[in-house]
């Protein structure tokens, strides 16, 4: 008995589906969703200056802000910043909320299972820093110097490790207790983090930290869903123009008042 058109239809997707072909339909690049909606979604921190924070407008600020920005105006889209902690910013990525995290984000094995992540925009560093006056280059100068660090951080263990013996550490038991050490001059060089000397350099005091050497980096990387080749080459090359034209730099040097290392 002949097949009728439904039959054929049937045996057809049979056939197909024995060969382990999909009748769905190919999913849409996230670049050209976002180029179609003129919209980027940008999930940034909202507590976590210079990286970002509200400002006296109430409208989110800082380093991360300026990058979603960047990235917006280059894809020629409206930037939609998405307001995330460090807890829920790889949930939103996941769950579409948004289309990139710039969000002060580190990159590690495990997040390498989950996401994707661009090249580095951001330094984060851990580093001795000091006025312009004191001749400090490597861990072995230190010696003979009053060096002031936070006790019990990450920068205390790394600096245990290289500090010269006679190097005079001051621990000090949180950040602010370590600052107020390099302000009034009870230490030559203190050893923190890029961000904290960012803040030291926020009050403009005297005693301006200057970085003299990186002990230890965990840059910051933008953050995208798997699969997204597209609109990651599309962010890589926004941020290598980014580094090439200076405009990075600018950026670093408004919320961390310094350039960008000679090694980023």
């Amino acid at each position: 008995m002949p097949f009728d058109r439904r039959s054929l239809l049937l045996a057809g997707f049979g056939l197909l589906a024995a060969a382990g072909l999909s009748f769905s339909p190919a999913r849409a690049e996230g670049l050209d969703d976002i180029l179609k909606a003129g919209v980027i979604k940008v999930a940034v921190p909202q507590d976590f200056p210079p990286f970002g924070s509200v400002g006296p407008d109430l409208k989110p600020v800082g380093y991360d802000i300026d990058v979603a920005n960047l990235i917006a105006a280059k894809l020629g889209v409206k930037a939609e910043l998405v307001p995330v902690t460090s807890a829920n910013r790889i949930p939103y990525l996941q769950t579409k909320k948004a289309d990139l995290v710039i969000s002060s984000l580190g990159k590690n094995p495990d997040r390498e299972k989950v996401i994707d992540f661009s090249i580095a925009y951001a330094p984060f560093f851990n580093g001795a820093f000091a006025p312009a006056d004191v001749k400090v280059t490597k861990p072995e100068d230190l010696a003979g110097l009053t060096v002031g660090v936070t006790r019990g951080a990450n920068e205390d263990m790394e600096l245990t490790k290289i500090a010269p013996a006679t190097a005079e550490i001051k621990r000090y038991e949180d950040n602010n207790s370590t600052i107020s050490a390099f302000l009034s001059g009870q230490v030559k060089v203190i050893v923190t983090g890029n961000v904290t000397a960012a803040a030291i350099l926020a009050r403009n005091p005297p005693r301006k930290p200057e970085v003299k050497f990186l002990i230890k980096e965990s840059p910051c990387y933008v953050g995208l869903n798997k699969d997204e080749p597209k609109l990651l080459e599309k962010v890589n090359a926004i941020l290598t123009a980014a580094k090439a034209d200076g405009s990075l730099n600018a950026i670093s040097k408004k919320w961390l008042g310094a350039d960008l290392p000679a090694s980023f």
